[in-house]
Formats: structure tokens, sequence, C-alpha cells
């Protein structure tokens, strides 16, 4: 089963599932399974005897969160217990995932699965619970934080810039948020990689984002590159661009544990980018 199917990696991993047709997917969003409903996931669970649970659901809408601590906290977090509980009752392996915001952003040389945890916003703090709930509830759950995500699916930083820089003269991005991108196809590849490629993936925490660190600024200015636009890119901090939520401001995900692990390896940022640019062009186009 993969929750959050309608989102940024729910698609992706319905893109992959087309190449196991020997594998049986139910793909879920809010219409067909809240997962906010206890009952109802136990149901489906029920009656389908899932081998894995991708949980691929939450609520992202960082800013909104600092408003709606109340449904983050029931989709980032409470939620989680319920599809962990139910994996541990049916025999099925939760993969959950999380993300670079359950740091504060102030360690310099990036961060390890077992580093401490200190979030600075509603969000990464409702889905610090919500880790820490699924290893609770359910000790083979595997726990992927990821960061940064963009896709072909979905909104998200590339899509926007891409937008703005068709339609403006000139933009200005923060280049004190210093980060690493992750395109949600390679994340999905990986998931179906643990999944497929191991008979007993072992369980715990894991990083992934795709290799290499820049800023939001810099995010930005190979998008301009590689799309070829004229839109001027100014680099501004965050001081000048204030936002509900505050942000980590050095939020590296070190992935050499995933990649050791399970033999993967990860595409530099600036490659995936440029893979998801030219299917958004080409859906442009055509």
């Amino acid at each position: 089963m993969v929750t959050g199917a309608n989102g940024q990696l729910g698609n992706e991993c319905k893109v992959l599932a087309s190449l196991h047709q020997h594998v049986r997917f139910v793909f879920t969003d809010v219409e067909e399974l809240s997962i906010t409903d206890k009952l109802a996931i136990d149901k489906i669970f029920s009656e389908n005897k899932f081998d894995y649970c991708i949980n691929a659901a939450a609520y992202t809408a960082v800013d909104n969160a600092e408003k709606d601590e109340g449904l983050s906290r029931a989709i980032n977090a409470t939620a989680v217990g319920y599809l962990a509980d139910a994996c541990n009752k049916y025999n099925c392996r939760l993969i959950h995932i999380s993300t670079d915001y359950v740091f504060d952003g102030e360690n310099s040389v990036g961060y390890n699965e077992d580093d401490a945890t200190s979030p600075i916003n509603v969000y990464g703090a409702t889905k610090l619970e919500g880790e820490k709930i699924a290893m609770q509830s359910d000790s083979k759950s595997i726990i992927i934080r990821t960061s940064w995500v963009y896709s072909y699916f979905g909104k998200n930083f590339v899509k926007t810039m891409m937008k703005l820089m068709q339609e403006r003269d000139e933009i200005s991005v923060v280049n004190d948020q210093i980060g690493k991108p992750t395109y949600a196809a390679d994340l999905a590849a990986v998931i179906f990689k643990i999944i497929f490629e191991n008979e007993n993936p072992s369980s715990g925490m894991y990083h992934f984002s795709n290799e290499g660190i820049i800023s939001w600024y810099d995010f930005a200015v190979a998008i301009k590159e590689i799309g070829g636009y004229h839109c001027k890119v100014n680099p501004i901090p965050s001081s000048a661009y204030p936002v509900p939520a505050k942000r980590p401001h050095f939020s590296i995900l070190n992935t050499s544990k995933i990649k050791n692990t399970f033999s993967v390896q990860i595409p530099n940022w600036r490659d995936s980018l440029k893979k998801c640019m030219l299917l958004l062009n080409q859906k442009a186009s055509s």
C-alpha cells in the first residue's frame, strides 16, 4: 500500500509500480482512506494482507502548520502510529518518510541518523513525533528522512521557479538556507530497491537526498541556467523574506548509511534536476 498517492512521492511510486506488473499495489489518498481513521486503517490492512506500507502521506504546509498544529499532529504523528500498529498486527513492513526539519540547522558538518534532534517549527516537531511513534509501535519500521523534495508532480520549488522565471524579469531567493535537494523519482527508486532487492531489509533510520550541497539561491540559478531563462535572480537573506515558520539554516543529511546498507548509488542534484525539467518542458510543449 502507498498512502499519499496523489503527492509528489506517491505519484513517482505509481510510475515505478507500472514496471512491476507481478506486484499488486493499492494506492490511497485521503479520498480513499483517511490515515487519521484508525478503524479504516485496520479494515484495509485486514482485507489486503500487505507486505509493505509506504507512508508518503503528510501535512507538509510548513507555514500553515504553525496555526494548524492539531491537524499537522493528527496526520504527521498520530496517524503514523495507526499505520505502524496495523503493520505490527498484520505482519507488514512500514516505510515511513520523514524530514530534515527534525533538526535545528545549527550543525555545520551535516547530520547523521543518530544525531540529536531539535525541531524549530511545528511541522518538524510533528514529524519527529511521528518518527518516535513509528519506532515505538513497530520496531521493524524503516524511516527515511529527506529534504527539499521536488518532482514532475504536485507543487514544488522547481515548478514555481520555472513559472516565475517565464513571467518576471527579476526574482529574489534566499541564499542563507543550505541543504540538499531530493528528486522524488530518485527517492521512489531507492524505496523500490529496498523492497524488491532485499529479502529482509534492515529496519531503522536512514537519510536520503541527492548529492551536492547548495542554497535555495543556487538551486534557482541552476533552474535558470538549465531552462535558458533570462530572469535575473537576486540573493537575499532569510530576514528579507519573513515567513511564519522558522527554517533550519543548515540541514545537510549524511546519506552514507543508506548507500552502504542497500548498495545505493545517489545521483548528483543537478543531474536529477535536468531530468525533471526535461519532463516538465516536454509536457509544456506537447
